[in-house]
């Protein structure tokens, strides 16, 4: 991964990545107030690309939790970060797991928003034709992202996060994505407490809920602190930009 390819927020000392979730990418996934809001000083913010999104839609991959992980961990070294902390959204919550899994001594510490689990998903025969259809249909896609925020955002928002991971996603990437999402298997592979650890929840997430974090997350960081904010649903970072910096800056800051 190139240098040149990241987009960067600040200067400070300690290095953050930050992995995108599945409809996302470094660029659009996470909302100019939201980064805007992240501490610059203390922090050198990082959002990176998977394979298949943004500026590395061209570039050819196995499109994996796994790739991910040795994808972060490649571009921590090519910035010179030997310790850092990494935040992810959703499918880029059981990356960052699993970049703890590969290399706890490096991982100072971990932040999910609404963090998929590091164990597979269940999913019945109609979430199974929802999401699996996702990749080629872009009405699956809004009916998810309604769902996920609560059925409570506008239809105008909606068909613009699906317009902007038509974009900056291939059909490929967005598949095999959501195949290793689905079937994540590493929960016994990651270290408990092996770094401070936050989980940020929206209240209005009837899939990745509070409850389920506790049961998922919380249950491999038994010490992670859990945030939930009330008028946010599976985007966060999105829908309540401003809260979820400050929390991320008070959390990396403490």
């Amino acid at each position: 991964m190139h240098n040149s390819s990241l987009r960067t927020h600040g200067s400070g000392p300690h290095t953050v990545l930050y992995l995108h979730g599945w409809f996302g990418s470094a660029a659009t996934g996470w909302g100019t107030e939201f980064v805007d809001t992240l501490d610059g000083d203390a922090c050198t913010h990082v959002f990176l690309d998977h394979r298949g999104y943004g500026q590395r839609q061209d570039e050819a991959g196995e499109f994996t939790l796994d790739e991910i992980a040795r994808d972060t961990l490649a571009a921590a070294d090519s910035l010179g970060a030997r310790e850092f902390s990494v935040v992810g959204h959703s499918m880029g919550g059981a990356a960052a797991q699993r970049v703890l899994s590969l290399a706890p001594e490096r991982v100072r510490a971990l932040i999910g928003i609404s963090p998929v689990p590091a164990s597979p998903t269940p999913l019945d025969p109609d979430g199974e034709a929802l999401f699996g259809g996702a990749a080629q249909d872009d009405e699956n896609r809004a009916t998810i992202i309604d769902v996920t925020t609560g059925n409570r955002l506008s239809r105008r928002w909606i068909d613009a996060v699906v317009a902007t991971s038509r974009a900056e996603s291939t059909e490929e990437a967005f598949g095999g994505h959501f195949r290793s999402w689905v079937s994540a298997d590493f929960a016994d592979e990651v270290p408990a407490n092996a770094a401070r650890s936050l989980a940020i929840v929206g209240a209005q997430d009837p899939a990745l809920g509070e409850q389920t974090i506790r049961a998922t997350w919380c249950e491999l960081m038994p010490t992670s602190e859990v945030v939930v904010l009330p008028d946010a649903g599976h985007y966060a970072m999105n829908e309540a930009p401003i809260r979820t910096a400050t929390e991320i800056n008070r959390f990396l800051a403490s």
